[in-house]
């Protein structure tokens, strides 16, 4: 392990340490010192006297690069195998030892893994271009990974030795690991990449130690460097027959080295931008157009800005590379295109972005401010670009500056070039934040733009990434406005000062105190004191839907029927974090509070969709509802991922809470033959279709309208719900999102709008260049109302497929990973491709043909369909709701409602108590 050091004395050993306890034993670390006059000879002579494995080489006179002492560290290397370390770097515990046993099993030149950056002041990690590294390979030739050049990092490899001598660093230039490198890729046959961490890449804070050499960005010779070395490599590739692949280099050279460059580029003066330009232009210019085709959209605007010389239109475009992504200043639109500026021409066009065809919630404009200080007051003045004429669009549009909870209303006045300019002044020490004594935070005001109907849009504001902070004093604050990050947003920072500085440790106090006055083992006790002790309220029932998520499923429809009856029942809701998507007048309760738990003990009745809190015993008179929340092909119960294993604890738990059931809704009677022996249930079972599916026989025209409205679906776009279920081992990953929304835009957009709902432990966010196409509904409240507004329906082995055969419309699952699902993820109960109702697609490509002839598709699962209704659907009538609350809480039938004939009504399976009858 070559680890090479100049004035890193502190840091050092840290590095050296990291080799000497890796796994791997019969390693040797040397260390090769770059003539440092900062104490690193005696801390490498300290690291001798503890390990003997520690070489030492010292230079005479510093190099001032990295290629030289790597050089002297291979030339001193006794071992067959050869990897470098950097000394503010350090390796994972297993880094060598799996690289070794990688290049041995695959007989690769060199081995390459992934990078991982530590930022040291956030304590975070991202991995470099994991995608690159996404599986494990053997690549015969870099000819057939051309994607490969991103990895130009000589410290995340194992190398045979020989081949090093082969090829030495230059010691003429910095980044010499890019044309290392190049000659390393065309010198290696074959070689091997790994999907785990094998480097680790610390980012000091800015102020902790001197930038390396790769980090100097803001330094033009950094700039001219980097351009010496990517065309020196372009050589290197020719020379060797490689010259085909010099435009896979380009782009390298355009996503990676030119990009880290643009993106502090806003906070460089006018002359230092004039100076870029003049040092990327020439290079620029002998790339093939065609490369540029090949990146980002804003990203080739720059360059395009570059070549043309137009430095300061670049300053403005580099500020949308990151950040909020701001948009153009000024668009044009001309023959289905959109360009960036005034001016199309192929450079330009961003039509990718689909910024101009965005629905108006997610329109974007452009807010650049000015800021004056008066004391404590806030005087923004700002400009607002509108480059896809989205206010011109909307006659009667207001705007206002929203800081926090302080909301003014702006006065905007077109301008002749367009934009509209506005002024808003914000006293800071009248400003109030949730009534909290000595707030602590930060946030970024936005203008909210409102059209006439009341739906709104917003953005941040963009200050001049070059301005430096300004920091106003208020009473027990003090307040700094700042640009943040590279594209400059506008960001209010608070800090306590005085006597409020102690309000943390009060706050802290409090917790901690009511932390052991509500642990969970006191609730509990607490509560099971209360049931011995408190009479049950035959008036009053708790119900909660998806562990307190929202008012929702099957007891939303429950409660609307008591509702609709008048029955002298007060219900009041479990809520898990928040009061949204719940009716204004519902009487709510925060889950687990010991209002909740006083509510449990009281209520004579309980109602849910899930599980109320597993360890509480229902008291002795409550009547417990389970409506459960779906049923489908999943395992569940004690066949269940969660469950399955033998462990005697999770699984008395689950048994002991099923206990408490006194009546099961079951939608079906193959759903009573699955649910109630997987959840080894002995209770009634009330068999008259699900409550929550009643809406889905009878329809409901405003819920319709209501989708429609709050998504903006288009009129002219008939509508895919997309609603997959979540992966056991991925949840919260994005995984289940398998189609490929981006191919789908682009083959259906002009037929088709995707309704994307994933499931509730998903987390999946849509691109903006997506939402033309798929509108983001996992926050609507009501899954109901997006299955009504749908023309079609597209899952995977989602529960949602048994509800949506109500509608009678047509389906498609996309069930590329079944074999893995069935037999590792979930498992099944049912073989999904020979009942499933419509076609079982394996590919993105499949699912497009399918929906440009879903007519004809959908008419040949006729017979399947009508089969998969009457296995899960044979007893939806439209009346659930009605006969679970009458069988339930003893209603009488509701005279208005006309009932079906006795001889078709759905009979409970067991012997029904009296409590029941």
């Amino acid at each position: 392990m070559v680890v090479i050091a100049y004035n890193d004395a502190a840091r050092l050993p840290r590095a050296v340490r990291s080799v000497l306890r890796q796994s791997l034993r019969a390693v040797e670390a040397i260390v090769v010192d770059d003539a440092s006059d900062d104490g690193t000879e005696q801390v490498v002579r300290a690291l001798m006297e503890e390990d003997p494995r520690v070489r030492y080489v010292r230079r005479e006179h510093n190099s001032g690069g990295c290629g030289a002492p790597r050089n002297d560290g291979v030339a001193a290397a006794r071992a067959p195998y050869v990897m470098f370390l950097d000394s503010d770097d350090r390796l994972p515990w297993h880094a060598c030892k799996s690289l070794l046993e990688e290049v041995e099993r695959t007989g690769a030149d060199f081995v390459t893994g992934q990078i991982t950056r530590f930022y040291e002041g956030s304590r975070r990690s991202r991995r470099y271009y994991p995608e690159l590294f996404a599986r494990r390979r053997t690549v015969e030739g870099i000819a057939a990974e051309p994607e490969m050049f991103l990895d130009s990092f000589a410290t995340n490899k194992l190398y045979r030795a020989e081949l090093l001598r082969r090829i030495p660093f230059r010691e003429d230039l910095h980044f010499e690991d890019h044309v290392f490198t190049a000659e390393l890729y065309c010198a290696a046959r074959r070689f091997a990449v790994v999907p785990w961490t094998v480097y680790n890449w610390h980012r000091a804070r800015a102020s902790a130690a001197p930038a390396s050499i790769s980090l100097r960005y803001a330094e033009l010779d950094n700039a001219r460097q980097r351009v010496r070395a990517a065309r020196l490599s372009d050589e290197v590739l020719r020379a060797h027959g490689h010259g085909a692949l010099v435009p896979e280099r380009h782009r390298r050279f355009l996503r990676q080295d030119l990009r880290v460059y643009l993106n502090t580029l806003p906070a460089r003066d006018p002359a230092w931008i004039e100076e870029f330009v003049s040092v990327a232009g020439p290079y620029l210019a002998e790339i093939d157009p065609a490369v540029f085709d090949r990146i980002d959209p804003v990203a080739r605007v720059c360059c395009s800005l570059i070549l043309d010389g137009r430095a300061d239109e670049l300053a403005v475009a580099a500020r949308s590379l990151n950040g909020p992504q701001a948009p153009p200043r000024a668009a044009v639109r001309e023959g289905g295109r959109t360009y960036w500026g005034t001016v199309p021409s192929p450079g330009t066009d961003i039509t990718a972005l689909r910024l101009a065809e965005l629905p108006f919630t997610a329109s974007r404009l452009r807010h650049e401010a000015a800021l004056a200080v008066d004391g404590t007051r806030l005087t923004l003045t700002v400009r607002t670009y509108d480059p896809f004429g989205v206010l011109a669009a909307h006659p009667g549009w207001t705007a206002t500056l929203k800081l926090w909870s302080a909301k003014v209303r702006l006065a905007p006045r077109r301008q002749a070039d367009g934009s509209h300019v506005s002024a808003a002044t914000v006293d800071l020490a009248a400003l109030r934040h949730g009534g909290r004594p000595g707030f602590d935070g930060r946030y970024e005001p936005r203008v909210v733009v409102a059209r006439p109907d009341g739906r709104t849009t917003s953005d941040v504001l963009l200050l001049d990434p070059a301005a430096g902070p300004v920091t106003v004093a208020v009473p027990g604050h003090t307040v700094t406005i700042r640009p943040d990050g590279h594209a400059g947003v506008l960001r209010l920072t608070w800090r306590r000062r005085g006597v409020l500085r102690a309000v943390p440790r009060l706050a802290r106090a409090r917790a901690r105190l009511i932390r052991r006055l509500s642990t969970p083992e006191l609730k509990l006790r607490v509560y099971k004191g209360l049931i011995r002790v408190l009479p049950q309220r035959r008036d009053l029932a708790l119900f909660e839907s998806d562990v307190g998520a929202g008012c929702t499923g099957s007891p939303r429809y429950v409660y609307e029927e008591l509702r609709r009856r008048g029955a002298p029942i007060r219900v009041v809701w479990s809520v898990a974090r928040n009061r949204r998507n719940f009716p204004k007048d519902a009487r709510l309760v925060r889950r687990m509070s010991w209002r909740h738990i006083w509510t449990m003990a009281r209520a004579g009745y309980w109602v849910d969709s899930h599980g109320l809190p597993l360890d509480y015993p229902k008291p002795p008179r409550t009547r417990y509802l389970q409506t459960w929340h779906g049923q489908g092909i999943k395992s569940i119960g004690f066949n269940s991922p969660d469950l399955r294993a033998d462990f005697p604890g999770p699984r008395a738990r689950w048994r002991a809470a099923v206990a408490r059931w006194d009546a099961l809704v079951a939608p079906s009677a193959e759903f009573e033959r699955i649910f109630v022996p997987s959840n080894e249930y002995g209770g009634p079972v009330l068999r008259f279709g699900s409550p929550r599916c009643d809406v889905l026989v009878h329809g409901d025209p405003a819920a319709v309208e209501r989708v429609r409205d709050r998504l903006e679906l288009p009129p002219d776009r008939r509508v895919l719900l997309y609603a997959p279920t979540y992966r056991d081992q991925a949840k919260f990953s994005g995984r289940s999102i398998r189609a490929d929304l981006e191919a789908m835009a682009e083959a259906l957009a002009d037929e088709w709008v995707v309704v994307l709902r994933p499931h509730p432990v998903e987390r999946y966010r849509v691109p903006q260049r997506l939402r033309h196409f798929v509108r983001p509904a996992g926050a609507y409240p009501e899954i109901n109302d997006l299955m009504l507004a749908s023309d079609a329906l597209l899952t995977d082995y989602s529960s949602v497929m048994c509800d949506y055969a109500v509608t009678g419309r047509p389906m498609l699952f996309l069930i590329d990973d079944w074999d893995e699902y069935r037999r590792v993820e979930r498992g099944v109960y049912h073989d999904l491709p020979a009942i499933a109702p419509g076609p079982c697609l394996n590919t993105t490509g499949e699912l497009i043909c399918a929906l440009r002839d879903l007519d004809a598709v959908s008419a040949s699962f006729a017979a399947k369909y009508a089969a998969f209704r009457e296995l899960w659907c044979a007893d939806e009538k439209g009346e659930a709701s009605a006969r679970v609350v009458e069988a339930f809480f003893g209603l009488p039938p509701a005279p208005a409602r006309a009932r079906p004939p006795a001889s078709t009504r759905p009979l409970i399976r067991v012997t029904v108590p009296g409590w029941l009858r």
